[in-house]
C-alpha cells in the first residue's frame, strides 16, 4: 500500500509539473501575441481612424444586402493657394478645410459599387488572413473620375481591367485580406470576412459610393472549404483620418463587402468535444476499480491528466491568443475539474483508515461521476 501511495504521488507530481509548464508557456505566448497585435494595429502613420456612416443596411441571409448614401454637408467651394504652395480655405466660407478638398467641385458623382465574389481560399483562423478572387463593378449615370482604388485591409496581387467606359468600369482582383476573428464560440464559431475598398484620392465632395444591390452576390461556383455561407452584406460609409495633418477634415468614401461564414458543427464536435469527453470517461471508469487494487486505480488519473494537457496544447496551436476564454477553453477547464475530482477521490481513499475505504469507495463511485456530468455540461454550454 505505501509503495502504491509513493508511486501515485510521483506520477501526479510529474503531471502537475507538466500542467504548470504548459500554463506558463501559454501566458508568455499570449503576452507576446498581444504585443505583436498592438505593434501591427491598423492605421495610417499611426493615426486613428473614425468611421462615420453615411448609411448602411444588412440582410442576414445568403442574399446580398445594399446600403445607399445618406445626406452629408456639401463641400467647400473656394480654395486659395498660399505662397508656400499649401492649400488652405478662407475661414467662414467652407465646410471642409482640408487642402485636398476640391474648389468649386459641383455635385459629387454618385457611383454604385457591385462585387461578385468568386472564391475564398486559404482562410487561416490563427491570423485572420484569407485570399479572395472577385469582380468589382462601378456604375454611374455621370462620367466616373479617375480612380485610385485602395484596399485598406489587404493587398491586391493581380488586377485585370475588363471594362473601362466613361460611366462603367469592371475589374477583376485577386489578393490577400485580413479580418480579425471572433473566437468566443470556438469551435462552433462564425466569422465575418471583409473586403474593404476605398479611393483616398478623392473625398466625398467629388464622389459618393453606394452598394449596388443587384450586383452584390456570390458566383455560381463559389467555394469556401470547411465553411458554410450564412449571409452577405454590403455597405457604404465615410472614412476620416483626422490626425494626419492640420485641418484634415475631409471624408473619403469606403465600400465594405462582408461575408458571414459558419464552421461545420459536426467536424468541430469530433475534433474538440469527442476527445475531451473520452478523456473524462476513461478517468471516471477508474471509480469502479475496487479498493484492493489501489495501485491500478491510482494510475488512471495521471495519464489522463497528461493526455488532457497535450490535447489542450494542440488546441492552442490552432487559434490565436485571445483576451477572453473560448468555448473550447471552458470545455478544457471542465475536463481539468473532472480529472481533479477523480484524483481527489483516490487521495481520499489513501488518507482514511482501511476499514472505511469501502465506504469512501461507494460514495466516490456515485458522487464523482454525477459531479463530472454537471461540470462537463456547464463547460460544454460555455
Amino acid at each position: 500500500m505505501r509503495r502504491g501511495w509513493r508511486r501515485f504521488l510521483i506520477m501526479n507530481a510529474v503531471a502537475f509539473a507538466l500542467v504548470l509548464l504548459v500554463a506558463i508557456f501559454a501566458v508568455l505566448r499570449r503576452e507576446e501575441a498581444v504585443q505583436e497585435a498592438l505593434a501591427a494595429a491598423p492605421g495610417r502613420s499611426g493615426a486613428p481612424s473614425s468611421d462615420l456612416p453615411v448609411a448602411s443596411a444588412s440582410v442576414a441571409t445568403p442574399a446580398s444586402a445594399i446600403a445607399t448614401d445618406g445626406g452629408r454637408p456639401e463641400p467647400i467651394d473656394v480654395a486659395i493657394v498660399q505662397d508656400s504652395g499649401a492649400l488652405t480655405q478662407p475661414e467662414g466660407t467652407s465646410i471642409y478645410r482640408s487642402p485636398f478638398a476640391m474648389p468649386n467641385p459641383g455635385p459629387p458623382v454618385r457611383i454604385k459599387v457591385g462585387m461578385l465574389l468568386n472564391s475564398i481560399d486559404e482562410y487561416e483562423i490563427k491570423t485572420g488572413k484569407f485570399t479572395a478572387d472577385f469582380f468589382l463593378s462601378l456604375t454611374s449615370p455621370n462620367p466616373i473620375p479617375t480612380l485610385n482604388l485602395q484596399f485598406p485591409n489587404g493587398k491586391v496581387e493581380s488586377r485585370e481591367i475588363i471594362a473601362d467606359k466613361p460611366t462603367f468600369k469592371l475589374f477583376r482582383f485577386a489578393g490577400t485580406f485580413k479580418s480579425p476573428p471572433d473566437l468566443r464560440k470556438y469551435p462552433f464559431d462564425s466569422q465575418e470576412l471583409e473586403i474593404v475598398v476605398e479611393d483616398d484620392a478623392k473625398g466625398i465632395d467629388q464622389m459618393r459610393l453606394s452598394a449596388d444591390r443587384e450586383r452584390t452576390q456570390l458566383a455560381r461556383g463559389f467555394r469556401a472549404l470547411g465553411w458554410r455561407v450564412s449571409y452577405l452584406e454590403a455597405r457604404s460609409i465615410s472614412q476620416s483620418y483626422p490626425d494626419r495633418f492640420e485641418n484634415d477634415d475631409l471624408y473619403y468614401g469606403r465600400y465594405i463587402f462582408t461575408i458571414g461564414l459558419d464552421r461545420f458543427a459536426t467536424s468541430a464536435a469530433f475534433k474538440v468535444f469527442v476527445p475531451a469527453f473520452v478523456i473524462v470517461l476513461i478517468a471516471i471508469l477508474g471509480m469502479w476499480v475496487p479498493p484492493n487494487e489501489m495501485e491500478v486505480r491510482s494510475n488512471t488519473g495521471a495519464p489522463m491528466l497528461a493526455g488532457a494537457v497535450l490535447f489542450h496544447f494542440a488546441l492552442m496551436q490552432e487559434v490565436p491568443a485571445t483576451s477572453y476564454l473560448t468555448r473550447a477553453d471552458k470545455l478544457m477547464l471542465a475536463v481539468y475539474v473532472s480529472l481533479a475530482l477523480a484524483m481527489i477521490s483516490t487521495w481520499w481513499m489513501f488518507i482514511v483508515k482501511e476499514e472505511k475505504m469501502d465506504l469512501v469507495f461507494r460514495i466516490a463511485r456515485t458522487l464523482v461521476p454525477t459531479l463530472c456530468v454537471v461540470v462537463m455540461a456547464l463547460g460544454s454550454l460555455g
